[in-house]
C-alpha cells in the first residue's frame, strides 16, 4: 500500500471502486475510475489495477470495447451490501469527487459542438445545447476555414447559455437600434 490512510487490503480497494462504479452516471473510462478511487493515500496504482482487473473477471464491472468500465447488477448488489465497511470520511471525500465527476458527465453531454469539412472546402459546424426536458438549440453554421470552425466550437463549450440568450435576444428585438428609438 502506497501511505497513511483508511483503506487497507484489497477488498476495501475493491468496495470502494464498487462504490464508485454504483453512482457514476454513465461508463466510465479507466482513468476516470483510477482519479476517483485515489481519494485515499493508501491505495496505490498497481493495487487499483489488480482489484480493478479482478472485478472485470468476478463480473462485478464490465469493460466494454470502447474501454469503459460499467457496473453489473452483481456488482450492484454486493456494492449495497459492502457500502458501509468503507471508513465514513472515505465515503465522504468519494461523494464530493463523485458529485463533480457527475456534474462534468452531464454538462459535456449537455454542450455539443463538431465540425465537418464540406466537400466543396468550407465547414460545418454543429451546435447542441439540452437541459434535462431536452434540446434547448441545435444549429449549423458554415465556416470559410477550419480554425474559424475550432474557434467557434471552443467558444460555444465554454458559455452556450450567454451565447443562447444574445441569439434569442436578437432574435426578438425588434431590429430597431436603441440610438433611432431616441
Amino acid at each position: 500500500m502506497a501511505g497513511h490512510g483508511f483503506i487497507h487490503d484489497h477488498l476495501e480497494i475493491k468496495f470502494l471502486i464498487l462504490y464508485i462504479a454504483a453512482r457514476v452516471i454513465e461508463p466510465v473510462p479507466f482513468d476516470a475510475v483510477l482519479e476517483l478511487t485515489l481519494c485515499d493515500d493508501a491505495i496505490d496504482y498497481f493495487d487499483f489495477s489488480d482489484c480493478l482487473a479482478d472485478l472485470v473477471k468476478t463480473q462485478h464491472l464490465t469493460l466494454s470495447d470502447d474501454g469503459l468500465y460499467a457496473i453489473t447488477e452483481k456488482g450492484q448488489r454486493n456494492s449495497e451490501i459492502c457500502e458501509s465497511n468503507l471508513p465514513y470520511s472515505v465515503r465522504l471525500r468519494c461523494d464530493r469527487n463523485l458529485s463533480d465527476y457527475n456534474r462534468r458527465l452531464r454538462r459535456k453531454s449537455q454542450v455539443q459542438a463538431s465540425s465537418v469539412q464540406r466537400p466543396n472546402g468550407t465547414w460545418t459546424v454543429a451546435l447542441s445545447l439540452s437541459d434535462d426536458m431536452g434540446s434547448v438549440m441545435d444549429m449549423e453554421l458554415m465556416m470559410v476555414r477550419e480554425d474559424m470552425a475550432k474557434a467557434v466550437e471552443k467558444r460555444f463549450r465554454q458559455s452556450p447559455e450567454r451565447l443562447y440568450g444574445q441569439i434569442v435576444d436578437l432574435l426578438l428585438s425588434d431590429g430597431q437600434d436603441e440610438k433611432s428609438e431616441k
